[in-house]
């Protein structure tokens, strides 16, 4: 009876997994898989997201390869993903340093600097967008950054780095947390303080946090959208398309359907390697330290 009992218990736990397991699945494989594989059909077509289109082959992979505006919008997203991953990281390692320590209303700035990451990144993007339009003119009488292809993209930064600190500063202190406190205690005995502390005690063991922000951070920069969309429209004069963007706008209004789908494809296959390259480098250094 007991075992007639237990092979029930099974039976119906697996019932239960499969009936949860399964409609995630189909939603996933409709919603991610199928648009991916699609996605992968069309770039070999001429298709221009409607009507008739015919099979071309690898052309549309050649030609993003001699497309200035393609090769621009590529240097641009990564100049953009490196400056941004670098300040996010060495900014928020510092707030989790100084949230870490012995300071009065400690949990309600932890909440505090979590605000900008709830905040949609369009919403974000709009009023940051007014604040350089408006404000920052307005209060020293220059024009507004938003306005110079040159330095366009320093506010595009600026918006990044303030909206993406709050996840990166919470895994910091996660890993700062972890650091046995004995460890200082007999760092202190041989006489290390300040940087000396920091460089062969806490560095070392917040290493595994490092590698973790460094990808997701970089990832999240190469897929910059929501902020050019509300900031600059790729503007001006195309100075900050980012990859993401271009697929958007000349995919579905620009008449390059299948061209920018292999666009999508190759900027995927380009994001996973930067992110394997990323974990095996930072990895290696995790074992010399």
């Amino acid at each position: 009876m007991a075992s007639l009992a237990k092979a029930k218990n099974g039976s119906d736990r697996n019932r239960t997994f499969l009936l949860i397991l399964i409609p995630v699945l189909i939603v996933f494989m409709a919603f991610n898989t199928f648009p991916l594989l699609t996605g992968f059909f069309y770039s070999f077509t001429d298709s221009k997201g409607y009507g008739a289109f015919e099979i071309v082959g690898l052309q549309n992979y050649i030609d993003l390869f001699q497309d200035a505006r393609v090769g621009n919008s590529y240097l641009f997203t990564f100049k953009v993903a490196v400056v941004s991953t670098v300040l996010v990281n060495v900014i928020s390692l510092v707030l989790a340093i100084g949230l870490s320590s012995k300071i009065k209303f400690k949990s309600g700035l932890r909440g505090l600097y979590f605000v900008p990451r709830i905040l949609g990144g369009l919403v974000v993007g709009y009023v940051f967008s007014y604040f350089f339009t408006y404000i920052v003119p307005a209060a020293t009488g220059t024009e507004s950054i938003l306005a110079s292809s040159d330095w366009a993209w320093v506010a595009i930064v600026v918006v990044l780095v303030w909206q993406s600190c709050a996840q990166t500063t919470i895994i910091y202190i996660t890993g700062l947390s972890s650091v046995p406190e004995d460890v200082y205690e007999a760092g202190a005995l041989d006489g290390a303080t300040g940087w000396d502390k920091f460089r062969y005690l806490t560095f070392p063991l917040i290493m595994p946090s490092i590698t973790t922000n460094m990808v997701l951070v970089m990832k999240d920069m190469l897929m910059v959208f929501d902020q050019i969309v509300s900031m600059t429209s790729g503007g001006p004069a195309q100075s900050t398309e980012s990859i993401s963007y271009l697929i958007y706008n000349n995919g579905l209004s620009g008449g390059q359907f299948g061209f920018q789908c292999a666009n999508a494809v190759l900027f995927f296959i380009l994001i996973a390697v930067v992110s394997i390259v990323q974990t095996r480098f930072l990895n290696s250094k995790e074992e010399q330290l």
